[in-house]
């Protein structure tokens, strides 16, 4: 088994490597695709999956470039850990002890993921011949720009109002914590509105749609379908569809929606896409009803487009931010989502902390008062 290890690392290595000497075919050549009235054609499945993070690790502070070498790394790191994740999983293991098994991520600290439905890439974001540390590109330190003391006051008047702090690091512990702020204290579990958008199946885990639309842990594809007048992207993740008007103007701002409003026009063979007109909590859940996003898509060569972006909210950053990274055209083909969340874990999400509340409260789960507390 070692053996196979190494040489799997080894081709992985000399593959990457390939694609340093390959020659790039640059949009400048003109040999990308376009339509019959001259624009480029963005028509076709895109796979975005990349082990480069949407901001920066510390360790590369204000260093967008990495080095071959650095690229190669996390390349390597990350096939490993996948090859080492591969073991299968005994049959006859016990249940996770209370509070989670330590798992991160989408484990949800129960081991509910292993690397079976892991598919995020095996390289890091490469745009005209050099690798990146982040898709955000400025700030210069790759990381979101601070919130604005208004929205700092905000969270810190809404926990001074009796909501309980979530435990350090997000973690549930296993017991109904929020209660710590009072017998009656709003929690994150109170009805089903409380949870998140994709824990309902109602959009899209970690802004795949967007706007701006990220990669995540898996189910990568975006497809395309272009005319002259308007621009369907389709995102995998929870099948969402994103609608572009060309060259037309923004819905009245009554109309709102979680995908926001999109228009687009073209600035010679970039693509331009403005978004306005979000909800409260927009897809991007970091912004708000107030952000705009710009976004840019450009060929590198005919098999890989640019995707750049730009996000404004004055009331939940003190500056804009923006970012970019590739997307690889792929053969694939986008399949159906089923998102099953909402059919039956939603309902265990709302029991099961009932039944934390009442341990809290020292009362038997069934409404028969616990005669050991």
């Amino acid at each position: 088994m070692k053996t196979s290890k190494k040489r799997s690392t080894y081709l992985l290595v000399t593959a990457i490597a390939g694609l340093c000497i390959a020659p790039m075919s640059l949009a400048q050549n003109g040999e990308i695709p376009r339509t019959a009235n001259g624009k480029p054609d963005f028509s076709g499945t895109y796979d975005v999956s990349t082990l480069t993070p949407f901001q920066r690790p510390s360790q590369f502070a204000n260093r967008l470039i990495l080095t071959n070498d650095e690229a190669f790394g996390i390349a390597n790191a990350e096939f490993e850990r996948k090859e080492g994740n591969q073991v299968g999983t005994d049959p006859n293991r016990s249940a996770p002890p209370q509070g989670g098994d330590g798992s991160t991520g989408a484990a949800g600290n129960v081991g509910g993921y292993n690397t079976f439905w892991v598919d995020n890439g095996t390289d890091v974001v490469r745009i005209n011949g050099e690798f990146r540390s982040s898709i955000i590109t400025d700030p210069l330190n790759g990381r979101l720009p601070p919130v604005t003391d208004a929205l700092r006051d905000a969270r810190r008047a809404a926990l001074g109002a009796g909501e309980a702090p979530r435990r350090e690091g997000g973690a549930n512990d296993g017991t109904a914590y929020w209660l710590d702020a009072g017998l009656e204290a709003p929690g994150p579990y109170d009805n089903p509105e409380n949870r998140p958008f994709a824990e309902r199946c109602i959009m899209s885990f970690g802004s795949t749609a967007g706007p701006p639309m990220l990669p995540a842990l898996y189910n990568n594809h975006k497809r395309i379908v272009q005319t002259e007048d308007t621009i369907l992207i389709q995102i995998e993740m929870v099948h969402e569809a994103r609608i572009v008007r060309m060259n037309a103007e923004h819905d009245p701002s009554t109309i709102q929606k979680w995908l926001g409003d999109s228009i687009g026009w073209w600035e010679g063979d970039t693509l331009v896409v403005e978004t306005t007109n979000f909800r409260d909590t927009p897809n991007f859940s970091r912004g708000s009803a107030n952000m705009v996003v710009t976004e840019y898509f450009e060929y590198e060569n005919s098999d890989k487009v640019i995707y750049r972006f730009t996000v404004e909210d004055p009331t939940v950053w003190t500056a804009s931010f923006s970012g970019e990274y590739s997307w690889p055209r792929t053969d694939n083909k986008l399949f159906e989502y089923a998102c099953h969340e909402a059919n039956y874990a939603l309902e265990g999400i709302m029991k099961g902390a009932r039944v934390l509340e009442a341990e809290y409260r020292g009362e038997d789960p069934g409404g028969i008062a616990n005669p050991t507390q």
